[in-house]
């Protein structure tokens, strides 16, 4: 018998795209992560707010067994019953009329960039192509989706780059109303920045661009993939700010640890994509349909309310260590998806703290080299929160020296 893979053979097999911590999970439940030492973690990053209602959850984990015994993937020449029911509920709950599924939000905001030029060629010529984005946005790791996204660290190094992308500040109406253009056919905007900072937009700068885009005839694309799926107390963000996109893209949270992403769409955006114009093999297919219909059965009213009641407890204990300790400058965010910013004399640190936690049991994430990121389980107990908060603090004592 082999013997069992140890951290090192991530260096020795694996491309190094990734740096990972020293401990290997082998199991979870709910919050609660043990490694191969037996140590228990509270899981406060739900695989970067993937796992949205915990660690095999039971509800996901028998649907999943229900389908595994009835039809696995049978390919886009075909449809299936969990797609169909999947497409329903999504539509039904949204300002969307049609959805595309496939397996990320990178190729969700793929397909939506691809839809929104051709929607612009087809309409108006092939001169309406520039697409508006911002600084420090994230939205994938395909060529067109990382140029898109507003941080060259993740793109410079494979130009020459997709072309016709205009950066401009977040959160900043009047630099994209001095910019924008009839050449200009999408607008592409996270409601909450994530990898850039757990940034929120300002309800006007939202409100404001769905008005540009209007008068100049461009597509408005709201990447929600980190937002989606309940995380900030909506199914999705755009409903509580009172903004509907013409498109929409969702993964994430959606498929609750399963691979899915969704691009949601009105129907006559929809009609410039007919087959063969774009597509997928495995998007849609019958096992990551059946347990995100499960993760969007479990998104009542009682659990987005419960969302909310996280937040306030999460913020509060964060204002807390920061009288205490100093540690933070600003904690900001909605719903479970919380940034906390640190404090000047420890900038740049957010990835020792978050080392520091792990050791004295908690999971946690960073936006950038400032910012601690919080998007835990949207069902996670006061019990592992208090739990997982009296680690924190432990891990702050010994940063803060």
């Amino acid at each position: 018998m082999s013997a069992r893979p140890h951290r090192d053979d991530f260096d020795k097999y694996m491309v190094p795209c990734f740096s990972p911590a020293p401990f290997i999970p082998v199991k979870a439940s709910g919050s609660q992560v043990w490694d191969q030492q037996g140590k228990t973690y509270i899981d406060l990053a739900g695989g970067i707010a993937v796992n949205a209602l915990g660690h095999a959850n039971p509800h996901l984990a028998e649907a999943l067994k229900a389908q595994i015994d009835r039809l696995w993937h049978i390919g886009n020449g075909y449809t299936n019953e969990p797609v169909l029911q999947l497409a329903k509920t999504l539509v039904e709950s949204t300002f969307a009329d049609k959805v595309f599924f496939c397996n990320s939000g990178a190729e969700a905001n793929e397909a939506a960039l691809k839809l929104a030029r051709k929607v612009a060629a087809d309409r108006h010529g092939k001169g309406k192509s520039e697409i508006i984005a911002f600084q420090n946005a994230f939205h994938g790791r395909t060529l067109f989706t990382v140029t898109v996204g507003g941080q060259p660290k993740y793109s410079a190094d494979y130009a020459p780059l997709p072309g016709d992308i205009t950066h401009l500040p977040y959160n900043d109406l009047q630099a994209v109303s001095d910019h924008i253009s009839e050449r200009t056919c999408a607008v592409i905007v996270e409601p909450i920045i994530g990898e850039g900072g757990v940034r929120p937009a300002d309800p006007a700068f939202l409100q404001g661009l769905r008005q540009l885009c209007d008068r100049y005839h461009a597509t408005l694309i709201f990447d929600e993939v980190q937002t989606g799926a309940g995380r900030t107390g909506s199914l999705y963000a755009y409903q509580h700010y009172g903004v509907e996109p013409d498109i929409l893209t969702s993964a994430k949270g959606l498929g609750g640890g399963f691979p899915i992403g969704a691009m949601l769409t009105r129907d006559a955006w929809a009609q410039a994509f007919q087959p063969g114009t774009h597509g997928t093999t495995f998007g849609g297919n019958p096992l990551a349909a059946t347990v995100a219909s499960s993760v969007l059965a479990q998104l009542d009213s009682a659990l987005l309310e419960g969302v909310k009641a996280r937040h306030s407890w999460i913020v509060a204990r964060l204002a807390a260590l920061t009288t205490q300790y100093g540690v933070f400058s600003d904690i900001r965010g909605a719903g479970l998806l919380i940034g906390a910013e640190l404090a000047a004399p420890y900038r740049g640190k957010a990835k020792t703290l978050t080392n520091l936690a792990a050791e004295e049991g908690v999971i946690a994430l960073i936006a950038g080299p400032d910012v601690l990121r919080f998007a835990p389980a949207l069902n996670i107990s006061y019990s592992d929160l208090e739990t997982a908060f009296a680690r924190l603090e432990r891990a702050i004592v010994r940063f803060v020296g």
